[in-house]
């Protein structure tokens, strides 16, 4: 009888019921990350700043479109930028 409710779950899981607010719960700390990492050690090249802020704006965009994978793709792309100009 136990397995009936672990079933459900992972077949849930599995659908991408749940996948969608797991998502979400990601983007705020990877946009907040990326605030962090603006504030305290921003690119000096001024086109890779312009194309974080960018990517940034639009990860929130479709975080609030309720796009989360999209938006952690993206977020995901102006981290590395970020990382990639240390």
């Amino acid at each position: 009888m136990r397995r009936i409710p672990l079933i459900l779950a992972l077949t849930l899981f599995g659908t991408g019921l749940f996948s969608g607010s797991l998502w979400a719960m990601h983007c705020p700390q990877d946009m907040a990350k990326i605030d962090q990492l603006l504030k305290t050690d921003p690119p000096a090249d001024p086109e890779v700043l312009a194309e974080v802020k960018r990517l940034r704006a639009e990860g929130e965009e479709l975080h609030q479109a309720g796009d989360h994978s999209e938006s952690m793709k993206v977020l995901a792309e102006a981290l590395n930028l970020l990382q990639a100009s240390e």
